[in-house]
């Protein structure tokens, strides 16, 4: 039996094209979700079946922590590792527990199915979208130190990348390594044709925002200097807003100054297929997170980092990703040089690889 364990509507959104390869195979598997995010929606989208077992109270709306490492969320952990440790001994002849990316729900479910609190076990830990590494502690966090976490742990490791590869072997983990790509890419491009059939283009041109990590909401220095960034974008910009977001930029005096800008157009998170759509047809995209930047690649649509470091390094070599480090000026050079009549975007192979990781991956669980 496989059981998949994940929290986050990211983590499904990447993980479904799996599940539904594996009821293609006639594969059993377990669905398990952590209840850090409610997934009830995505699973309809994806069509997939609901979580099999909910292992706490779903938030309404949002994320449960809204971005905040505190004592509400230790605790959560703590519970977590014990309930999923206590799941697994009870579910019968597991062989292979799944868990993905670099969430608080990845960390929890790799401790609670290791062998340091389940010595003698049979199953075997697989981690999906092993080894991007940005080489600090603190950008991102906590999602750096949750991809070490779930490497240490893991018996096979499912690298994206080639370079995502070398950092695993240097890293020297006990786990098997196997280099299949991202199975991230079949559940965009899947996306994508069905928001084809069910969503218009927008006229002309525009940049496309999304802000929500962790180290940039908790500091008014950076949040500031992102709005000074997209207010002085030249062309029509939309920012869906995270529920996280929409609070730092209330509480820091941010907001008001992005509503008076006729340019930008604010509105509540889209669903994955409208978002995916209008990525697809933008201009530019500016981002703090980590799979658009694989997205962009997949789409070649130019993405604007609002980071000091990112974990997808190989993106940084294709001439469509780059780093800002949230410096104005520099940013202000790279928006009017792909805005240029001149610019053409490079012809570059995506490094995390193409459509079929889903497949790959599903037949090595047996």
């Amino acid at each position: 039996m496989i059981v998949i364990i994940i929290g986050t509507k990211a983590e499904l959104i990447k993980t479904a094209p799996l599940m539904l390869e594996l009821e293609k195979q006639n594969k059993e598997y377990i669905f398990v979700n952590t209840g850090q995010h409610n997934l009830t929606k995505e699973c309809k989208d994806f069509e997939i079946r609901v979580p099999d077992v909910i292992l706490s109270e779903e938030p309404k709306k949002g994320t449960k922590f809204m971005s905040n490492i505190d004592q509400l969320s230790i605790v959560w952990s703590f519970s977590m590792i014990l309930k999923i440790r206590k799941l697994l001994r009870k579910i019968k002849n597991v062989t292979f527990v799944l868990v993905h990316s670099d969430t608080m729900s990845t960390v929890v479910a790799a401790i609670a199915a290791s062998s340091l609190l389940n010595p003698g076990r049979k199953w075997k830990i697989v981690h999906l979208e092993s080894g991007l590494r940005s080489e600090s502690l603190k950008e991102p966090f906590p999602e750096e130190i949750a991809r070490k976490i779930g490497d240490k742990f893991s018996d096979i490791l499912i690298a994206v990348s080639k370079r995502s590869e070398n950092n695993l072997r240097r890293a020297g983990v006990h786990g098997r390594i196997l280099l299949l790509g991202n199975i991230a890419i079949d559940s965009t491009l899947a996306t994508f044709e069905k928001a084809k059939r069910e969503h218009k283009k927008i006229k002309g041109l525009y940049a496309l925002v999304n802000v929500h990590r962790h180290e940039n909401l908790r500091s008014k220095k950076r949040m500031t200097k992102i709005v000074s960034i997209v207010s002085k974008i030249p062309i029509k910009t939309y920012w869906p807003l995270h529920d996280g977001t929409r609070y730092y930029l209330e509480k820091y005096g941010l907001l008001n100054i992005i509503k008076n800008n006729k340019n930008i157009v604010l509105s509540d998170l889209l669903s994955y297929s409208k978002f995916t759509h209008m990525l697809a047809h933008s201009k530019m995209l500016l981002v703090d997170g980590g799979s658009i930047q694989e997205e962009s690649l997949i789409f070649k649509i130019p993405c604007l980092l609002l980071r000091m470091k990112t974990e997808r390094q190989e993106g940084l070599k294709t001439g469509i990703n780059f780093l800002t480090k949230l410096d104005a000026e520099k940013t202000k050079k790279i928006i009017d040089y792909i805005l240029d009549k001149n610019f053409k975007i490079p012809n570059v192979e995506n490094p995390y690889g193409g459509k079929g990781a889903s497949k790959k991956v599903a037949d090595i669980l047996f």
